[in-house]
């Protein structure tokens, strides 16, 4: 159910926001803040540089160091926001489903499948939207590899190739890499989480997943070098590389069909605008042509094979206009819980599969 709220059509929904880190202060509040029928109410955050932070980028935002003053003020929002460290994800949302409130959960939305489906039960039995950010969904060129495949330019999908890679030497520390387990840290579940989604809604459910796991880097904790392999119940092939080691970068997608291949290189340009101070406005997410894929076959991109295509502008203020359409008018809500749990169940799989050196089928 999607929790729909009813009232003045021109009031906007008023958004809590836990979290105020990378997450928080770069992704979500600009897009909350951009968004139609959308208002930052309040942040939660108890750092008080990030409080200071806040206030300097939204001068009427509330702020307030727990949750739990948040929840106190239920009764004075309409929507919470999480985005918090992974390992806050379940109790926060569980915490905004029983004060009443709709949902808007950073990925991983859990650390297992069986967490994300009992939030997900708990939010149908309070009829309220609970909502994953998968904000790579529009990515730029994903968005325009799903024309393509819409378009059935590629023919029938044999192969798809999709990588994450960066190249960071040395690690940066914080939770994302700390090897607790109660942190839910590493690349497999931060950029994994990306790339399993995508491929899944690519290509439908996954039949088993392989997956080789290393951690690379002298003072490492946890995996920083991961390949995982899924081969989809429609026989589709997914071969998904993340990793923080990788010196010089593959393509983004390199999509083989039986009629032609796509290949793109670079990635969606939303995050470094986001990170450098821009807001949505004319021209977001565009790129220039000079970095567009290209499409064709029996020859390398790099050498003039195939045509370019141009590629679709990023858009992920549609994720959160998807959001305030779902309350206000009860459509459809742009993630599911559901949808994030069938992507955990890959991502366990592939912990398993890396541990045991097995694959794992589901």
């Amino acid at each position: 159910m999607t929790g729909r709220i009813t009232g003045t059509t021109g009031t906007p929904l008023r958004v809590g926001l836990i979290g105020y880190g990378l997450a928080g202060s770069v992704f979500h509040a600009p897009l909350i803040g951009a968004t139609d029928g959308l208002a930052l109410d309040t942040v939660v955050t108890s750092n008080p540089e990030r409080q200071e932070q806040a206030r300097a980028d939204f001068p009427d935002v509330r702020v307030a160091a727990t949750a739990e003053e948040l929840f106190d003020r239920a009764d004075e929002l309409d929507l919470i926001v999480i985005a918090s460290p992974n390992r806050t994800h379940v109790p926060l949302a569980t915490a905004a489903l029983k004060a009443g409130l709709p949902v808007v959960v950073d990925k991983p939305i859990a650390g297992t499948a069986a967490e994300a489906r009992e939030l997900a039960a708990l939010a149908e039995e309070r009829g309220l939207l609970l909502s994953v950010f998968q904000n790579r969904r529009w990515d730029n060129d994903f968005r325009t590899l799903r024309k393509l495949l819409a378009e059935g330019a590629l023919g029938d999908v044999w192969r798809f190739e999709s990588r994450f890679e960066r190249w960071r030497p040395q690690p940066k520390g914080g939770w994302r890499e700390s090897g607790d387990p109660a942190e839910i840290g590493g690349l497999l579940y931060d950029l994994g989480s990306h790339v399993v989604d995508q491929a899944l809604v690519l290509f439908g459910p996954a039949a088993s997943v392989y997956t080789e796991s290393d951690i690379r880097r002298p003072g490492a904790e946890t995996d920083d070098d991961t390949f995982i392999a899924i081969t989809h119940t429609n026989g589709v092939r997914s071969h998904l590389y993340v990793s923080a080691t990788t010196a010089q970068l593959g393509p983004r997608f390199r999509v083989l069909g039986s009629q032609a291949g796509y290949v793109k290189y670079g990635l969606d340009p939303q995050e470094a605008a986001l990170k450098d101070g821009q807001r949505p406005g004319p021209g977001w997410g565009e790129e220039p042509e000079s970095l567009w894929g290209r499409i064709g076959s029996g020859e390398s991109p790099l050498t003039g094979g195939g045509r370019p295509e141009p590629t679709l502008p990023g858009d992920y203020p549609a994720y959160y206009a998807a959001v305030a359409a779902a309350l206000r008018d009860g459509a459809a809500n742009p993630v599911t819980a559901l949808e994030a749990a069938a992507a955990l169940d890959v991502l366990e799989a592939a912990r398993r599969s890396a541990r045991d050196g097995v694959t794992v089928t589901l």
